[in-house]
């Protein structure tokens, strides 16, 4: 089944990736696709997701800095902190899978194996290349990764 058999009637079919999702379906389908690896994601449902936690560990990251309590000893953690950093661990807990998840349907989209995710571990060229991979187009032959449901 090709994209355009589902053009013009709204959501496409969850297996396949939403080019051109806004913000709010984009979101959605990350958690209705939770921990799900298989299938294609398209640049818009991975980058408002992406956007959608970067700017929530930057609310995270604000707490954690507002706790910090300066006295003549030097920085201490008060209980602003403690509450920061435990959100912020079970932020990580909670949706580090599903954007790994995320991440290789994105790879997949342009015709890439989620293993080259594993790039983003060699220092310094690795994350960019990885960055560069997120920011390609479709490729008609990521189609391989597609799983129709019947």
């Amino acid at each position: 089944m090709s994209q355009q058999s589902w053009a013009g009637s709204g959501e496409p079919p969850l297996w396949a990736p939403w080019y051109g999702a806004p913000f709010a379906a984009a979101v959605k389908r990350f958690f209705k696709k939770y921990a799900t690896f298989s299938g294609r994601a398209s640049r818009s449902e991975y980058w408002w997701w992406t956007l959608v936690s970067i700017i929530v560990s930057i609310v995270l990251n604000i707490v954690i800095t507002a706790g910090i309590n300066y006295t003549g000893y030097g920085p201490t953690a008060g209980l602003g902190t403690l509450i920061g950093i435990l959100l912020a661990a079970t932020w990580l807990l909670a949706f580090f899978i599903p954007s790994l998840a995320l991440s290789v349907r994105r790879l997949h989209d342009s015709n890439k194996s989620g293993w080259m995710l594993l790039l983003a571990l060699v220092p310094v060229a690795g994350p960019i290349i990885v960055l560069v991979f997120m920011l390609l187009g479709p490729e008609p032959a990521g189609q391989q990764y597609d799983q129709p449901m019947a």
